[in-house]
This record gives structure tokens, C-alpha cells and sequence, in this order.
């Protein structure tokens, strides 16, 4: 009894002063920033790719060359609009995450946390109000107070010290290598796309067919080198995409799912006075 009372007053009065301090808080909107600037970041190289390849989807490429841009970059495409879908949700995960923050981490909640922690002390070291049902009332909603003023906080920091841990590194790869594929892309939408002059000497014309023949062969090699691009840019939206589920899905989810088991386990624990 003594060892659970001393137990529960170091509890509320350590929850009290870390929610007073807000350092929790603090920590979880920094984390939380953080991943939303990454998933805008990678979600605007993504629209930048789409934006890119769609501008280019109809470009004949070089002379005698009839291989459409088009057609080499359109199954990277569609995946690329997939990938800003599931973009989209990550990014709207990470800002709902941001909102629950700011309310949990209210004035409000923090009252309502610290009064239910000075109820909780005076209950279990009054003689006349500690009684078993009383206490263990009074434990139950102190219990449930600190769930809904630090289970965000929790989340958010857990699920973020992994990611940054094991998933930020690839993530970051994986949109510097999106981005260079886009820029690949539009450079050689820019060569094969300059116009013909119309004013030209018979000699001109001849330096011409000459100057476009070499180009058709230069202007095949960037096709293959573009074609090697976009496989290497699908393998890396393919690999941000996991990531993504990962870390604004799986993730949360599964340290929700530890928190509420680590929280039943102390309420069929300690609760019992």
C-alpha cells in the first residue's frame, strides 16, 4: 500500500511538472515539423516529376528517330501520380498528428492533468479518503488524464527517433535521386525540342542534316540513359513508398498499439488499492 501510494505520488508529480514544462511538447512539435517539411519535400519532387514528364509526353525525339519520350516515360507516370496519392495521405497523417498536438498540449488539458494529479495525492494520503474503492477511482482517472495529454507526444517521438534512425537516410536518397530524374528529364525535353532555322543557305542546310544526323545518335544515348533514369526513379518511388507507409502508418499504429498494453498492464496492476 505505502510502496503503491509513494509510487503513484512520484507519478502524478513528475507527469505534472513535465506537462507544465512542456518538454515533451516540444520535442514531439519538433519532431513532427520535421517529418512534414520531409514529406512535402519529397511530395514536390514527385509533382515536379509528373509536371516534367507530362509536358513531354507527346515529344518526337531527333531526326529519323521515332521513339516517343512518351512512351519511354509513361509507365514511370502513372507510378509517379500513384506515389503523389499515397504523398498525399502521408502528408495529411503528419499534419492531423501536428493538430492532436497542439490540442493535447492545451492550457486545458494541462490543468485538467495537473488537478486530477493533486486530487490523486491528497485521496491516497488522506486516511479518511483512502479507501480502496476511492483510490482506485481516483487512480483510474489520473491514469486515463496522462493518456490523453501524453500518449500524442509519445507517439509522435517514438515513431520519429525510428524513422530518423533507420528510414531518414533512404528517404532523403530517394527524393535527391527523384529530383534528378526530373531534371534529366526536362534537359532533354529542352535539346531534342530546338527549332529548326528557316532562313538557311543550301550549304547551312547541308551542315544541318550533318550537325541533326551526329545529334540523332547523341539524342539516342540520353534516350537510353533516360530510359535507365526512370527505371532507377521507379525502384525509388517504389522504396518511398514503403517508407512512407511505414513511418505515417505502420509505425504509429504499432506504438499506439504498445502504449494501450503497457496501459492496460499498469490499470491491472496498480489501480488495485
Amino acid at each position: 500500500m505505502d510502496k503503491r501510494r509513494i509510487i503513484w505520488t512520484l507519478l502524478a508529480l513528475t507527469a505534472s511538472a513535465v506537462a507544465i514544462s512542456g518538454v515533451a511538447d516540444h520535442a514531439a512539435d519538433s519532431y513532427a515539423k520535421d517529418a512534414l517539411k520531409r514529406a512535402l519535400v519529397t511530395f514536390a519532387a514527385a509533382r515536379t516529376l509528373n509536371g516534367v514528364i507530362s509536358v513531354v509526353q507527346s515529344t518526337e525525339v531527333g531526326v529519323g528517330v521515332t521513339v516517343s519520350v512518351g512512351q519511354i516515360l509513361d509507365p514511370i507516370n502513372d507510378l509517379v501520380e500513384q506515389f503523389s496519392s499515397v504523398m498525399l495521405v502521408a502528408a495529411s497523417s503528419l499534419g492531423l498528428q501536428n493538430v492532436l498536438l497542439t490540442i493535447t498540449a492545451s492550457r486545458a488539458f494541462t490543468i485538467a492533468m495537473v488537478v486530477a494529479s493533486i486530487l490523486v495525492i491528497v485521496i491516497l494520503w488522506t486516511p479518511r479518503l483512502n479507501k480502496n474503492n476511492i483510490a482506485a477511482a481516483a487512480s483510474r482517472v489520473l491514469l486515463m488524464m496522462l493518456i490523453i495529454r501524453f500518449i500524442i507526444p509519445v507517439l509522435i517521438i517514438g515513431t520519429n527517433l525510428v524513422s530518423d534512425t533507420f528510414l531518414a537516410p533512404q528517404q532523403a536518397e530517394a527524393t535527391a535521386a527523384l529530383e534528378v530524374t526530373g531534371k534529366a528529364i526536362k534537359e532533354a525535353n529542352v535539346e531534342v525540342q530546338a527549332p529548326p532555322t528557316d532562313d538557311q543557305s543550301i550549304m547551312d542546310r547541308l551542315n544541318s542534316v550533318i550537325d541533326e544526323s551526329l545529334a540523332s545518335v547523341n539524342i539516342s544515348d540520353r534516350l537510353a540513359n533516360l530510359q535507365e533514369n526512370a527505371s532507377k526513379a521507379a525502384e525509388h518511388i517504389v522504396d518511398l513508398i514503403v517508407l512512407f507507409v511505414l513511418q505515417t502508418i505502420i509505425l504509429p499504429l504499432a506504438f499506439l498499439w504498445l502504449l494501450v498494453q503497457i496501459f492496460k498492464g499498469i490499470t491491472a496492476r496498480w489501480t488495485q488499492f
